[in-house]
């Protein structure tokens, strides 16, 4: 019997956008491990799409960083390159932390009151325990969090690399314990946003970014 959690329902979007959407999840979501090949036939069957589908939407995700074509094997769910992490996150810490300055120092107080709900809404979706929530309530809040900042600039190159960013994330998320670190750590940004204070704002942000950054790094080297 084939394989239906992929499958996708007919809608307004294209089936490549909906295949696309699908197997970025399921890569995210651990549904395929890094290293696993990825067969097109199956993943036609799996998907309900056709095989020229399939095709473009693997070379996508090649784009993007999450599936690499390895010779004599075909495409694959990428291994994350520990010296490409090591840049990713040193980008992150430094353009989080200085988004997070500017949200204390000039955001409006209605910025920052969507910020809250944006962090509530990163609360649930950890108490919901599903990690491609997880990442998306994350991804949502940064986005108000550099609109807040005015940082229009630094979200267009986070943006540019959020696929690799929640590659990462997705790892730091399944570890152990790592919830109630990173709703501790995301609270502090919070707080430090709230009570206007730049410094601590800019700490708290570049903190939590150095503990993902250790438990993606630990997580790489076991793999």
């Amino acid at each position: 019997m084939a394989d239906d959690t992929l499958r996708i329902e007919r809608s307004a979007k294209t089936l490549r956008t909906l295949a696309l959407e699908r197997m970025r999840d399921a890569i995210m979501g651990f549904h395929f491990q890094p290293g696993e090949r990825l067969v097109e036939r199956p993943l036609c069957d799996q998907l309900g799409v056709s095989r020229s589908v399939v095709r473009e939407v693997l070379r996508q995700l090649e784009t993007e960083g999450l599936v690499q074509m390895i010779p004599g094997h075909g495409p694959a769910v990428a291994r994350p390159d520990l010296s490409r992490t090591d840049e990713i996150y040193e980008l992150r810490a430094l353009m989080e932390g200085i988004a997070a300055r500017a949200c204390a120092l000039t955001a409006t107080e209605d910025q920052i009151a969507a910020l809250e709900r944006a962090l509530d809404v990163l609360l649930t979706a950890w108490a919901s325990a599903d990690p491609i929530e997880v990442m998306r309530a994350t991804t949502k809040f940064y986005e108000v969090l550099f609109d807040a900042a005015d940082k229009r600039i630094a979200w267009e190159i986070v943006q540019g690399l959020n696929v690799r960013i929640n590659q990462l994330r997705s790892m730091t998320i399944a570890s152990a314990d790592r919830r109630d670190a990173a709703i501790a750590e995301m609270t502090d940004i919070m707080n430090a946003i709230k009570s206007r204070n730049g410094d601590d704002a800019e700490a708290a942000a570049r903190r939590h970014v150095e503990q993902a950054w250790r438990i993606a790094q630990q997580a790489l080297r076991d793999s």
